[in-house]
């Protein structure tokens, strides 16, 4: 198979063969334009707050013998850091050898390496005078998971670059790992699993087979109870059962989600079938049963977990931004290992509407979890303090558990890897933005492609053959999930109009430069019905347009009604409004986020009403009845853009007007 120089995930087997960052650059819309914010922005806000705290400091700390009086941060802060010099490195790959980035990231290595000690530990919050001893609380410690996030730093940093300082220190760390918790040695886990795919890329960066070995070691050793019971219960880090007995995703959502994306790559490079099979049906059942309308995982905020099946509460939905950055990773790897266009579904509707949710405009303000229902205008937070609550009202320019806002700047970093893929028949895309491919096909044979859309805003694809090989090749187009019903069309470049159903769309033929294939994808807004076993969305309808989920946010409602006064008429159809510069919102016009408008009411405010108990029998009327609705057109906005105006209610599952309204089952 051949190998793409810059790859976050380049597996050796596998259905598809990932292209890299240099094979795939975004041109334009959408990504483009939160990836600028990210490189410009986010990146150097993330770096500057970790100076501010002292999570940078805490190395230079450990190095002077000042630890244990000058640590500051969580256990796991070092982790943040590491991650800073991933998004780092990915975002310089794509700037050539011209990068100031590269300084950056040299400067903060200098600050790592002095803290690694001779064996390869490193860690500041274990081992050193006054600290508890290593490896002494594998429930809590997250030492293993901080070593995980600086092999995948160390990875990108060769892949981008080649091997320097950083790659040098993530491979001391990855031997001592392989020492200390190898056949023999101390035969447990972390309580936060994310060190196994880390080990994996190791091993296929450096071919040496220790590293896979002792991932799978770490995936076999999970569910038998080598981690101590905790109040949430084992299942918290799903050391309850064994990862090939489990039948769907259950415990911390985030843990759970990089033990799968490890598990897949072991079974990948392991040629486990079994294994591979196991996660599958544990993501099908996840997705069938445990996931939002906006891909977001986990509704506990306590134990940021799992519910039981069909416990998805949109008020207490807990989203977290980095369990949405692990499901587009653990959906990436089934994709490539099968083939199969389901995957590419969910990380398309996880990207829009969890990771593109997470960071503010600027790109200097983040949201920690992700509810899609706010009963109350939230406060804006200081913007030179720390926000001490994962659950903030709006958000933060940062927490004191920050691994949000830097897993964000990584995926960011890295998405255009995740455009396309390439297999020996030829080229597949799955995911749409203005875009630039050149690759080889099997034989050395060059293929490069030009994409223009202003998908999502539209529907249209157009892919332009610019290079291609003299015989016939494949071109493959994922139709999303979300168009069933609705009609999509494939124009070939004769001219030939078909109809063509979700899944995978192809042309196969003997290509010639200025060739032209064209995907029409039917984007309007359409209203979406639950699972009526959903208890808390019966009586609701939500609003999405194509991969985007829509929601109700008071500053678009009139007289002062907050999101809790709407009621959805779903016997009218949703139409397309306008574009927050006044332009039509199907226009494609750039940088735009178009509403919908819906039909509905308005009811009184909620202070308007004396009622005194909120019940009644059903044969008579309450005591007092509610103040009569006033009939008005609500604006939806993409859920991703709530909160970006001011302090404002917001919900995505809308009341309707009519009683019992609830889609199939």
């Amino acid at each position: 198979m051949a190998r793409s120089l810059v790859l976050p995930v380049a597996p050796t087997r596998g259905r598809l063969r990932p292209l890299g960052l240099d094979e795939v650059r975004i041109t334009g819309g959408f990504w483009a334009r939160r990836r600028e914010i990210n490189a410009t922005a986010t990146l150097g806000h993330c770096r500057d707050w970790m100076a501010r705290v002292g999570w940078i400091g805490n190395f230079r700390a450990a190095v002077e013998g000042r630890i244990e009086r000058d640590r500051r941060g969580r256990e796991f802060a070092d982790s943040d850091v590491y991650k800073l010099l991933e998004a780092m490195a990915w975002e310089a790959a794509g700037h050539g050898t011209d990068s100031s980035l590269d300084a950056q990231i040299a400067e903060l290595t200098e600050s790592i390496a002095p803290a690694q000690e001779p064996d390869g530990y490193l860690n500041t919050a274990f081992g050193r005078p006054g600290q508890q001893p290593r490896y002494s609380d594998l429930e809590w410690g997250h030492e293993l998971y901080c070593y995980g996030h600086l092999i995948q730093a160390g990875v990108a940093q060769a892949r981008a670059r080649g091997e320097g300082e950083l790659t040098k220190i993530a491979r001391r760390a990855a031997d001592h790992v392989c020492a200390t918790f190898g056949p023999g040695s101390i035969e447990r886990v972390c309580g936060h699993p994310e060190i196994e795919p880390a080990l994996v890329e190791l091993a296929r960066l450096t071919g040496e087979q220790r590293y896979l070995d002792q991932a799978a070691l770490f995936v076999d050793r999970r569910g038998h109870h080598t981690l101590a019971d905790t109040e949430f219960g084992r299942a918290y880090y799903q050391d309850d059962l064994p990862i090939r007995q489990a039948t769907v995703l259950r415990g911390h959502a985030v843990r759970a989600l990089y033990l799968a994306a490890g598990a897949v790559d072991v079974a990948v490079e392991t040629g486990d079938d079994a294994l591979l099979a196991a996660v599958v049906r544990q993501w099908e059942a996840t997705v069938a049963r445990r996931t939002y309308l906006t891909g977001g995982m986990g509704s506990h905020h306590r134990d940021e977990s799992f519910g039981d099946d069909f416990v998805l509460p949109p008020d207490r939905a807990y989203s977290e931004t980095c369990a949405g950055v692990a499901s587009v990773m653990l959906s990436w790897r089934l994709l490539l290992a099968t083939g199969e266009p389901r995957f590419a579904d969910l990380a398309e509707r996880t990207l829009f509407n969890v990771v593109a949710t997470s960071p503010s405009e600027d790109g200097r303000a983040f949201f920690y979890a992700n509810t899609l229902h706010r009963r109350r205008r939230g406060s804006v937070p200081a913007a030179d303090v720390d926000s001490p609550r994962a659950e903030s009202s709006l958000r933060a320019p940062w927490f004191a558990v920050s691994c949000c806002p830097t897993n964000v700047a990584r995926t960011l970093a890295q998405l255009p890897a995740y455009l396309a893929t390439a297999d020996d028949d030829g080229v597949q895309l799955h995911q749409y933005a203005d875009a630039e491919i050149a690759t080889s096909l099997t034989g050395g044979h060059g293929v490069a492609l030009r994409v223009r859309t202003d998908y999502p805003s539209g529907g249209a694809v157009t892919v332009r053959i610019d290079r291609s090989p003299d015989r016939p090749w494949t071109l493959s187009l994922r139709v999303p999930g979300w168009a069933r019903g609705a009609a999509a069309w494939l124009v070939e470049p004769d001219g030939t109009r078909r109809s063509v159903p979700t899944g995978t769309a192809t042309v196969s033929r003997h290509f010639r430069p200025g060739d032209e294939v064209r995907l029409e994808l039917p984007v309007a807004p359409r209203w979406i019905g639950a699972d009526p076993r959903i208890d808390a969305v019966r009586g609701t309808v939500a609003v999405q347009r194509g991969p985007l989920v829509y929601c109700a946010e008071s500053v678009d409602l009139p007289d002062g009604h907050e999101a809790d006064a709407v009621r959805v008429d779903p016997s009218v159809e949703p139409k397309d409004g306008r574009d927050p510069d006044g332009t039509d919102g199907t226009d494609g016009t750039a940088g735009t986020d178009g509403t919908v408008i819906v039909a509905g009411e308005l009811t009184g405010h909620a202070e308007d009403s004396d009622t005194p108990w909120p019940y009644a029998p059903l044969d008579r009327p309450a005591a007092t009845p509610p103040p009569a609705p006033e009939r008005a057109e609500i604006v939806l906005v993409p859920y991703r853009s709530w909160a970006n105006r001011g302090p404002s209610t917001m919900r995505v599952w809308l009341p309707t007007a009519e009683p019992n309204t609830t889609a199939p089952s």
